[in-house]
């Protein structure tokens, strides 16, 4: 292909827009190369009835990637350029952490309608409603902290990958380190041995940290909080975030749930009273530090 990931990250930096990195240049290739393949009509050796009846078989198709590294290496970056020039339709990008909350919400529904008999047909039909216009999803920051989307994982994407689904995901953690500590951990161990057979697993492990070399540069506060100050916050904010999807999300902490109202790849944005005129505790705040790496805050009085 011409114009894949792989080509726009040279015109990139070609450009001066970007600083070649030989790290994130190889890492580009390997995009270009899963885009060529997806690209590629895929061989079908089974007919329809064949297919409708041979669950328990994986689908023929290209393993996906799973990008792993610190922050600010540029795996959101590559993860743009590869899902805006991959020639799929059906493609879907997704932040984990909401991909898991409406998992749960999708299978809360289907257990209370009564229409499966176990939890494996409730699962299954949850894999229907991700495939149904899906055959290419890319996860952003793939992290494993909850217990409950831990033991649904392996089951999920088990019934994902035989409908053929591929996968392409961003995570600071290596799969052998994600859910590290958790209660049951021997039980996610299978999904870590799936995910490394089903994906390619990656290192972006660039020296250079570019995120924080921006903040370095562009400074770590403002003021008076005047406008200049809250466009300068804007400008920061828009940059630690590139090109994802800014949105709200839920944490639970303890049992109930901390609202952040704007956030993505890490990043959070508040204002001061939504932080700190709240009847929040240090549990909510240490819930803060280990989702996110910067916290933008406005309005500072």
């Amino acid at each position: 292909m011409s114009d894949g990931p792989y080509d726009r990250y040279m015109a990139l930096c070609a450009a001066g827009e970007l600083s070649p990195d030989p790290v994130q240049e190889s890492v580009a290739a390997r995009l270009q190369a899963l885009a060529s393949a997806l690209a590629a009509p895929r061989r079908e050796t089974r007919g329809l009835i064949g297919r409708l009846l041979s669950r328990d078989e994986p689908a023929n198709g290209p393993r996906g990637i799973y990008l792993h590294g610190g922050v600010g290496r540029g795996k959101s970056m590559l993860m743009d350029l590869f899902f805006e020039t991959v020639p799929v339709t059906a493609k879907r990008r997704v932040h984990f952490h909401a991909f898991m909350q409406e998992v749960h919400r999708t299978i809360h529904l289907e257990r209370q309608s009564g229409r499966h008999d176990s939890d494996g047909d409730t699962i299954s039909a949850m894999a229907d409603a991700v495939t149904r216009n899906t055959t290419l999803l890319c996860f952003d920051e793939f992290h494993v902290t909850d217990i409950a989307d831990a033991m649904i994982l392996g089951r999920l994407f088990e019934q994902l990958f035989r409908r053929g689904i591929v996968v392409v995901a961003t995570s600071n953690r290596h799969p052998r380190d994600l859910y590290a500590g958790g209660i049951n951990r021997q039980l996610f161990l299978p999904f870590i041995a799936m995910l490394e057979e089903r994906l390619e697993i990656i290192a972006v492990d660039t020296e250079q940290d570019y995120r924080m070399a921006f903040l370095a540069e562009a400074g770590v506060y403002r003021v008076p909080a005047d406008a200049a100050a809250r466009a300068a916050l804007d400008t920061a904010f828009a940059r630690l975030v590139g090109e994802a999807e800014v949105e709200a999300v839920s944490i639970e902490v303890q049992g109930r749930m901390l609202e952040v109202p704007r956030q993505a790849r890490h990043v959070a944005r508040f204002n001061f009273e939504e932080l700190c005129d709240r009847p929040l505790g240090s549990a909510d705040y240490l819930a803060l530090t280990e989702h996110f790496h910067t916290l933008v805050i406005d309005d500072i009085p």
